[in-house]
C-alpha cells in the first residue's frame, strides 16, 4: 500500500535587505538643502533598507572649527535626524568619531588611492580656494575617509546629490582596486540619487549649492529657524526679470524655487507652471514660503522637544556607536588580514 506524503514546498529564504550609508557634517546649522537633498529621503528609505546614518564630525575638521560649537552642533545634528523622522529602532544613528574603524580603514585605503585621483577631486579645488589659509592634508584625503565610511559597512547604496557623484566614483575605484588584489572584500556601492530635491541652491546665488557654512544667512533656510524668517528669506530670493514661472535654462533662481515647491507638494514642474500661469513672482514666492514653512513646522516642533532631552540623545549615540562598531570591525578585521597585519 502506498502512502501519500505531502511535502511542503521549500520556503525561500527572505531576501537580504540592501544596506545604505549616509551622513552630514555638523559644520553649521543644517539647512533646507540638507533636509530636502538628504534627510527627508533617508526617512523614506529606512522602511525598505538597512540604514546607517552618521554625524560625520571627522570630516568637519578639515576646516577649522570652534570646539564648543562642534560639540553642540553634533548633538543638534543627531536631534534633527530624529526630529525629521529617522527612527533609532529602524536605523543605526551614530557619531563618526565614536567609531575608530573609520580612521583606521581610511589609512589603509589611502595606501591604495593615487595622488592623481585625489588631485582631480573638484571639492578639494573648491575648498582650497575658499580656505586658502588652511589647505591641509585632511582636505586632500577627504575622499579616502568618505570611501572608508561607505566601505566599512558594505553599503550597497549611498544617497547623494549630483555634486557628490565624484566621491562615489572614487570610492568604487578604490574598492575595485582592492578587490582586484585581495579578492571579494568590499561591496561596490552605487549612488542613490532621488528624482526631486537632489540639489537645493543658494537663495542669494542660485548658481551655487545651498550651504550651511555660507557666511550670508540670507542664502539659506535653516531647518530650525522661525516660520516668519523662512517666509521672509524665500520672498527675498534672487530670481530674474522674466516674471514668468517656468523651468528653463538661465532661470536658476526660479528653477531652484520650483524644485523646493515640488519637493514639498509632490507636483511636477509642468503642474507648477500651470498653477502659476498668469501670476507673478510675488505670488509664487509667497506660495513657496508657505509650503516650506508648513513642511518644516512639525520638524521644528519635534526638534524643540528632543533637544532638551540630552540623556535620550546620548543614549542613541551610545547604542548606535556600539552597533556600528560591531559591523565595522567585521570588515576591518578582514581588511587587516588581507593586507598582512599580524592578528593580536
Amino acid at each position: 500500500m502506498s502512502e501519500n506524503i505531502n511535502i511542503a514546498p521549500e520556503q525561500a529564504a527572505p531576501e537580504k535587505r540592501k544596506r545604505i550609508f549616509s551622513g552630514v557634517q555638523p559644520s553649521g546649522i543644517l539647512t533646507l538643502g540638507n533636509y530636502l537633498g538628504a534627510i527627508k529621503n533617508w526617512v523614506a528609505l529606512q522602511n525598505d533598507y538597512d540604514c546607517l546614518y552618521c554625524v560625520v564630525d571627522l570630516h568637519a575638521i578639515t576646516v577649522r572649527q570652534v570646539p564648543t560649537d562642534l560639540r553642540r552642533r553634533t548633538l543638534e545634528g543627531l536631534a534633527l535626524y530624529v526630529a525629521c523622522g529617522i527612527d533609532p529602532e529602524k536605523s543605526i544613528m551614530f557619531v563618526q568619531s565614536h567609531v575608530p574603524s573609520h580612521a583606521e580603514l581610511a589609512w589603509v585605503l589611502g595606501c591604495y588611492t593615487g595622488f592623481g585621483e585625489l588631485s582631480r577631486m573638484t571639492q578639494f579645488k573648491d575648498k582650497s580656494q575658499k580656505h586658502s589659509d588652511n589647505i591641509n592634508a585632511g582636505l586632500f584625503t577627504y575622499p579616502v575617509l568618505m570611501a572608508a565610511d561607505i566601505l566599512l559597512y558594505q553599503a550597497d547604496l549611498v544617497p547623494v546629490g549630483l555634486d557628490q557623484k565624484q566621491h562615489i566614483e572614487i570610492t568604487r575605484d578604490v574598492a575595485q582596486r582592492f578587490n582586484g588584489i585581495y579578492g571579494d572584500v568590499f561591496t561596490i556601492p552605487e549612488p542613490y540619487i532621488p528624482k526631486t530635491g537632489m540639489k537645493i541652491n543658494s537663495l542669494t546665488d542660485p548658481t551655487k549649492k545651498m550651504s550651511k557654512s555660507d557666511p550670508n544667512p540670507a542664502s539659506f533656510v535653516a531647518i530650525i529657524e522661525s516660520r516668519d524668517e523662512t517666509i521672509r528669506k524665500i520672498k527675498r530670493a534672487v530670481t530674474d526679470s522674466d516674471a514668468v514661472v517656468r523651468y528653463a535654462e538661465g532661470k536658476d533662481g526660479i528653477n531652484n524655487l520650483m524644485t523646493i515647491y515640488s519637493s514639498f507638494t509632490g507636483k511636477s514642474f509642468d503642474e507648477i507652471e500651470k498653477e502659476f500661469d498668469g501670476k507673478g513672482y510675488g505670488d509664487f514666492k509667497a506660495a513657496v514660503g508657505e509650503v516650506c514653512a508648513d513642511g518644516l513646522e512639525n520638524v521644528r516642533a519635534e526638534y524643540a522637544r528632543i533637544i532638551k532631552d540630552k540623556a535620550y540623545l546620548e543614549g542613541i549615540m551610545k547604542d548606535g556607536a556600539e552597533k556600528a562598531l560591531y559591523l565595522s570591525k567585521k570588515t576591518l578585521s578582514k581588511v587587516y588580514k588581507k593586507v598582512g597585519f599580524y592578528a593580536k
